[in-house]
C-alpha cells in the first residue's frame, strides 16, 4: 500500500469530493467463474480476489473515502465444497498475517463482522488481533464480513434484546433502532451509502438487510478479480449522478 497522505487526496477530475460516499460497501461475487474462465482451479480466482480487495482498499484510502465493508465470506458459503472452505480459511489467515504491518502503516482500522465464534481457534485469534492492533488507528474503517448473514444478524440482534427485557434491564417501550443497532455486528459503523454488487448478480445474497435500507446501489457486469481503481471511478461517477431523496421529496 501507498503511504497516506496528511494532503487531501488527489481525486479523478471529474469527481467531487463533497459527493463521495462515506462508506462503501462491497459484495465480491465472481471469483470462481473468473477462474473457470482462465481454466484455473477456483482457488486462483480467491487468490486475485484479494489482489483486486488491496487495490480497492488503497484507493478508496487513497481517495478519502472513510469506511469499506467488503463481504468476504457468507453464512452460506459454508455449503461449499470442504476443500475449498478450507483453503478460504487459510487464506483468511495467511492474509491477516502478511498485511497487518501494511495495514498499521496505513492508519487502517480493522474490523471483523459475523458469527465469528464458528471460525477456527487460529483465524479467530488472528482476527482478534488484528483488530487490537489497528483499534487506535485513525485512517478508513476497513470491516470485513466473515461468517455474515443478515437475517442471522437480525435473529442475533433479536435474541440479545429479548434477553435483556427478560432480565428486567430493558423494557420493550425503549427498543428504537438504536438500542437495535447497538446489537447488530455492526455496531458503531455508520450505514453505506454506496453498495457495489460485481459479476452482474441483480440480488442481495443475505448482506447488510437491515444497514443498506436507503444505500445506493451499483451493479456492474464486471467478475470481482477484475474489479480495479478504473471500475471503482466508474462505480463512483453513478453514485455521484443520483439525487438522495431519503423518501423526501
Amino acid at each position: 500500500m501507498t503511504a497516506q497522505q496528511t494532503e487531501l487526496p488527489v481525486l479523478p477530475s471529474d469527481l467531487k469530493r463533497e459527493l463521495l460516499p462515506r462508506h462503501v460497501a462491497v459484495i465480491c461475487d465472481g471469483n470462481g467463474r473468473w477462474a473457470r474462465h482462465r481454466g484455473l482451479p477456483r482457488i486462483m480466482g480467491h487468490k486475485q480476489g484479494v489482489n483486486a480487495l488491496k487495490e480497492i482498499l488503497r484507493t478508496c484510502n487513497d481517495w478519502g473515502i472513510e469506511a469499506l465493508t467488503a463481504y468476504a465470506f457468507s453464512t452460506e458459503n459454508w455449503k461449499r465444497p470442504v476443500e475449498e472452505v478450507d483453503f478460504l480459511m487459510t487464506l483468511f489467515q495467511v492474509v491477516l498475517r502478511q498485511e497487518l504491518r501494511e495495514m498499521m502503516k496505513e492508519n487502517v482500522r480493522v474490523k471483523f463482522a459475523g458469527n465469528l465464534k464458528a471460525l477456527p481457534a487460529a483465524l479467530q485469534e488472528q482476527i482478534q488481533n488484528a483488530m487490537e492492533e489497528t483499534q487506535n488507528n485513525r485512517g478508513i474503517k476497513f470491516t470485513i464480513a466473515t461468517n455474515y448473514g443478515g437475517r442471522q444478524e437480525i435473529l442475533s440482534a433479536c435474541r440479545a434484546i429479548a434477553q435483556q427485557v427478560e432480565a428486567g434491564l430493558l423494557k420493550p417501550s425503549e427498543i428504537d433502532e438504536e438500542v437495535f443497532e447497538r446489537h447488530l455486528y455492526t455496531a458503531g459503523i455508520d450505514d453505506p451509502d454506496l453498495l457495489i454488487r460485481t459479476s452482474g448478480e441483480m440480488r442481495i445474497s443475505n448482506f447488510l438487510l437491515w444497514q443498506i435500507a436507503y444505500t445506493e446501489i451499483y451493479v456492474t457486469d464486471t467478475l470481482w478479480p477484475d474489479f480495479d481503481r478504473n471500475q471503482l471511478h466508474k462505480a463512483l461517477s453513478s453514485y455521484q449522478q443520483r439525487e438522495r431523496r431519503f423518501g423526501k421529496i
